[in-house]
């Protein structure tokens, strides 16, 4: 059939003459298993497919600076974290002076972070945001907190998942939002809030987008589509006005606080020591940053360098074992103290009241102290228990808490039992990195975030790591990040590369060689009977390869087909080190981005130029149609697929 379709072109083509090696039942079972063997379906004026020019990828300066901080008046860096959100802000001229926010003043406290918290009323309108959202929400009467939406630890959503634009959150009563929704009016409280501050405090009215750089921290471990999902968010709030706006610029939690960290002297950290060198002015130094936040847990390495920009070392790793599996464990002993039958009317009827005891919860165990914990038991708990048995009943056989005037006193070793599995996931972590042969000169341990105030955690690590690492923790953990974030927005160049955690690469169609390719895979273009193989797995980065952040990569691809107008490129990555196929096991599409090539005078001779940027949190590309001159620099969309 083949010869028949393409007469002299099947005995000038090495690949087709092969086919003739085949028996008929072979080539019999491809085509029964490809039907559309000679017709390439969405192949047309704008068809989709490229032909890969070459293999060959050239690096080369990025000709446009990674932020446009110095064209504005303050960078301000919001860290939106899982339990707490803060913010920072400095001159864009200078991090000399960051200015931090307390929160929380008018309920008798002074935080340098307040609850990610969010409150909306029935009619689905935001109402209040942090301890405001908190307060609020445990006043309403049971009646009306049903029909309120309040969410809390909705971040963690965002983790370890499919995100999508459309995608739902559960309210702590089970009624659901557009997660969007949420997020955007989180962020767009935070941004008027920092923006009525810099007003009040600096007498200058912040105009619009043009006046601020805004800094975006997200966990180092979240995948491309959660990063984009906060993008959209900050568009959706009006913190910027299109997702390309290099007005917003996505920071990694453990690269800001390890900005912070570098900068600080020996005295700003939890030791016995009155040492003022920095680490920035040790170059070659190489410590691990641990970034123990309520959701997540992100580990990273960096070394110094000479002009004290920073190096990582290792890809970015961690889980899902912050500080709120320690309320977990106490929601699980509460439980069984008294029964399921008590604790989930309590959960069902009170959340108000539940989340109340929870916040207070929270205080004490970020505490530095090794005492015993006093958990308030609130009055309708105290009441639905009542009505079984006398409280200290209850608390008869417990092990680790007893009861005392309306307060459950939970012993320091219980406590300790609680972060047991939080401290276990780190430290082996931080195990399996270190003994790498590659880690051998790391000397110290950076503990950062809001769980790493707990003594608890600093004890566990320390007992763990300290005979060979320094372990060190700033005296403001809390807000580590964000000021650390406003130093990257102040100049984004100071990180200086990063380790890519997977291969990238995206789906080329190549010519067809039997020796390589599935028969089954065989093509025959529309136009002028090209025989290639589909679906090829072309690798841009490699998995921990080493990706210098100022610069771009550059591929050259041709078209498929003389008349096409526009060319598609489907992102994949994998953890293998190399890949043939973009289907094969362990393969995950991405997402994709298509760039236009309207100028099909040169036909299959245009060249389109491709360039990305690796080693930025997020990707962008470039592509350029080289016979137009047309240039378009695209978001690469992670939320559709």
């Amino acid at each position: 059939v083949l010869e028949l379709l393409l007469g002299e072109q099947f005995s000038q083509c090495k690949a087709l003459r092969c086919l003739r090696t085949l028996s008929p039942w072979a080539l019999r079972a491809a085509l029964a298993t490809q039907p559309s063997f000679i017709d390439l379906p969405g192949v047309s004026s704008a068809g989709p497919l490229l032909s890969h020019c070459s293999v060959t990828t050239c690096l080369c300066p990025s000709g446009k600076p990674s932020a446009m901080a110095s064209k504005s008046l303050f960078v301000i860096a919001i860290d939106f974290g899982t339990s707490f959100s803060g913010y920072c802000f400095s001159l864009a001229s200078g991090a000399s002076q960051i200015r931090q926010v307390l929160w929380g003043a008018e309920y008798g406290l002074m935080t340098p972070k307040t609850p990610t918290c969010i409150l909306f009323n029935e009619k689905q309108e935001f109402i209040k945001f942090g301890y405001d959202a908190v307060m609020k929400y445990k006043s309403l009467p049971s009646s009306e907190a049903q029909k309120w939406y309040f969410f809390h630890n909705f971040k963690m959503n965002l983790y370890n998942r499919k995100v999508t634009s459309d995608m739902n959150l559960e309210a702590s009563n089970g009624k659901k939002l557009p997660a969007l929704k949420v997020f955007s009016e989180s962020l767009r409280y935070m941004m008027e809030h920092a923006l009525s501050n810099i007003e009040s405090a600096s007498f200058q009215k912040v105009c619009g987008c043009s006046d601020v750089t805004w800094v975006l921290t997200v966990p180092a471990i979240w995948n491309a589509a959660a990063k984009q999902f906060m993008r959209l968010a900050a568009k959706e709030a009006g913190l910027i006005s299109d997702m390309l706006s290099e007005k917003l610029i996505i920071a990694l939690e453990p690269e800001a606080a390890s900005l912070w960290c570098k900068q600080l002297p020996r005295e700003g950290f939890m030791v016995d020591c009155s040492d003022s060198e920095k680490f920035e002015d040790t170059p070659g130094i190489q410590y691990v940053v641990v970034d123990c936040g309520g959701g997540t847990i992100d580990i990273t390495v960096h070394e110094i360098q000479e002009n004290h920009h920073l190096k990582e070392l290792h890809k970015a790793s961690g889980g899902g074992w912050g500080g709120n599996t320690v309320d977990e464990h106490l929601i699980a002993f509460l439980k069984e103290i008294f029964g399921d039958d008590i604790w989930d009317e309590y959960v069902k009827s009170y959340p108000g009241e539940l989340q109340e005891m929870m916040y207070n919860f929270n205080l004490q165990k970020y505490s530095t102290s090794r005492e015993e914990t006093y958990v308030r038991c609130y009055y309708n708990l105290t009441r639905l228990a009542e009505c079984k048995k006398d409280l200290h009943h209850f608390f008869e056989k417990v092990d680790g808490a007893m009861w005392d005037n309306g307060t459950i006193i939970i012993t320091y070793e219980k406590m300790k039992s609680f972060f047991a599995y939080s401290t276990e996931k780190i430290i082996d972590a931080l195990k399996e990195i270190l003994h790498k042969p590659d880690m051998s000169s790391v000397q110290y341990i950076l503990l950062v975030g809001g769980f790493a105030s707990s003594i608890i955690l600093r004890d566990e690590i320390r007992e763990a790591f300290s005979e060979k690492y320094h372990i060190l923790c700033p005296l403001e953990a809390q807000i580590a990040i964000a000021k650390g974030a406003v130093l990257f927005g102040v100049n984004p160049q100071i990180i200086a590369s990063r380790i890519s955690a997977r291969t990238y690469g995206i789906a080329v169609a190549q010519t067809f060689d039997p020796e390589i390719h599935d028969l089954w895979r065989l093509r025959i273009s529309k136009s002028e009977r090209y025989v290639y193989c589909d679906g090829i797995f072309e690798k841009l980065v490699g998995m921990e390869q080493s990706v210098n952040i100022n610069e771009v990569a550059c591929y050259t691809f041709y078209p498929l087909e003389p008349d096409q107008t526009e060319a598609c490129f489907n992102f994949f990555c994998t953890e293998k080190e190399n890949a043939l196929y973009v289907d094969e096991e362990g393969m995950e599409l991405l997402g994709s981005c298509t760039v236009p090539m309207p100028d099909t005078k040169l036909g299959k001779k245009r060249q389109l130029k491709l360039e990305i940027k690796f080693g930025l949190a997020e990707f962008k590309a470039t592509g350029t149609d080289v016979t137009s001159k047309q240039s378009q620099t695209v978001m690469i969309d992670f939320l559709s697929m």
